[in-house]
């Protein structure tokens, strides 16, 4: 019974695994030829699940394992981001900082999902549009996606067309320096305000100057931790609509398992509790994990239903990333940042 209970899952699980190992080969060569990770083996999971969904369709056979990687191990994978969060990083980056990028993040996201509904995008995916903008790109999608119960369709157009755009930034942000007349010290602020992923951040400033990349990779992480928040407060959001006559069930739904053991190993990152060489271990297997769950979220894709939404998408995400953009040159103004 429970040899059964283990291997009905598992051909979905090696599937997923399969492709994720390939995702992660493609980035290698790409990373070989190019010198950087333009398009992200996350991204490239996606993609190769959309492909062979389009070509072929799963059988009872795969179903159950593809559906336990793209929910399951996505969780696990969440639960293991907590150990790479420490409290004491965010105190030690200073108040005024931590509470410029905190409002930056959270107007962003309200404005993003503004715009996201007044597109027409369904609930979760302009929550995952907002939430991917306003913080770091696929990352934050995919750990917001398990907390809002967001389909496969809305996790793989969002991530899709943010990739996209992620490079687009990379590329056109260092033209604002002399557009705007920008200094190097407010080129840092600006590009790790907006930058979606830490690498890009840096791709982003290396070539402008050093003090950019400093501070940009500074606002950045601090950034980042911003997620930690975001989740839990979206979850607290979830939990109470869906509240029903059991309050056990109700209470269970508010803060799920995956997110208590976030905190808790953030906790435990925080009191020096988790060593640098465990997480030299957790965090590349956090991230494997995520490759995988995104190459179960592709194979549960429908072309036809990503056509669909495509340029709303498009739009959606160009028109957030522009009013981040404004929101953080207005934030650099304000501070005085010179």
């Amino acid at each position: 019974m429970i040899r059964n209970h283990i291997a009905q899952p598992a051909p979905g699980i090696a599937l997923c695994t399969a492709i994720a190992f390939a995702a992660m080969g493609l980035q290698r060569i790409e990373e070989h030829w190019t010198g950087r990770p333009w398009i992200e083996a996350l991204v490239i999971a996606i993609l190769l699940g959309t492909i062979l969904r389009t070509l072929w369709t799963p059988d009872r056979r795969w179903v159950s394992g593809i559906g336990f990687s793209a929910k399951t191990l996505l969780e696990f994978a969440v639960m293991l981001l907590g150990a790479s969060i420490s409290f004491q990083a965010v105190l030690d980056a200073g108040l005024g900082l931590i509470l410029g990028i905190a409002i930056v993040v959270a107007v962003s996201i309200t404005a993003s999902y503004g715009l996201g509904r007044m597109l027409g995008l369904p609930k979760r995916m302009a929550v995952l549009v907002a939430c991917g903008n306003a913080i770091c790109g696929n990352s934050a999608i995919a750990a917001v996606a398990p907390v809002i119960g967001a389909k496969p369709a809305d996790v793989a157009s969002s991530i899709a067309f943010t990739a996209v755009l992620g490079v687009i930034v990379v590329l056109a942000l260092p033209l604002l320096v002399p557009l705007l007349g920008l200094s190097m010290t407010q080129y840092g602020v600006l590009a790790g305000l907006t930058v979606y992923a830490v690498p890009q951040v840096l791709a982003a400033t290396v070539p402008v100057s050093l003090v950019s990349t400093q501070l940009g990779t500074l606002v950045k992480l601090v950034r980042v931790l911003m997620l930690g928040p975001v989740v839990i407060a979206l979850s607290v959001v979830t939990g109470r609509q869906a509240e029903g006559p059991k309050p056990s069930l109700a209470l269970n739904r508010l803060v799920p398992w995956f997110i208590v053991g976030f905190l808790i190993l953030a906790l435990l990152r925080s009191l020096g509790a988790i060593p640098e060489a465990m997480l030299q271990i957790v965090m590349p297997v956090a991230t494997f994990l995520t490759i995988i769950a995104m190459a179960a979220l592709g194979l549960g894709v429908d072309l036809k239903v990503l056509g669909h939404v495509g340029g709303r998408v498009t739009l959606a995400v160009s028109l957030s990333l522009l009013v981040l953009i404004a929101i953080s040159l207005g934030l650099i103004r304000l501070l005085g940042i010179a």
